[in-house]
């Protein structure tokens, strides 16, 4: 287990508690729950954007299907900015993208 990990060790008696818990406690659980999660995300993200940079040519399924190509222009907080061969810009999460190649020594201004 890494640092900062906690493990529950009898679920069982984990359910039991919650059961027992009202509804004002059962909503801050539940935030507190949600908070978590998002900063997992956020971390997951943050750490799948450290695999692109500028200039990298990266692919993606676009949500009708089809396979998109193109260009990183950009490294937004929770996206990418991915500028394709037909002209368009796409942000896309980090984690749906594929790299093709990377940049290599491409200089940009």
């Amino acid at each position: 287990m890494k640092s900062g990990d906690v493990k529950i060790i009898d679920r069982v008696s984990a359910v039991e508690a919650i059961k027992r818990l009202n509804e004002e406690d059962l909503r801050f659980l539940n935030r507190m729950i949600v908070e978590r999660l998002k900063l997992i995300s956020q971390t997951r993200a943050t750490t799948l954007m450290t695999s692109f940079t500028k200039g990298d040519r990266v692919g993606f399924q676009a949500p009708d299907g089809r396979i998109v190509e193109g260009t990183v222009l950009r490294l937004n907080k929770k996206t990418v900015s991915v500028a394709t061969d037909d002209g368009h810009q796409w942000n896309v999460a980090p984690g749906l993208l594929h790299l093709i190649q990377e940049a290599g020594n491409i200089q940009w201004p």
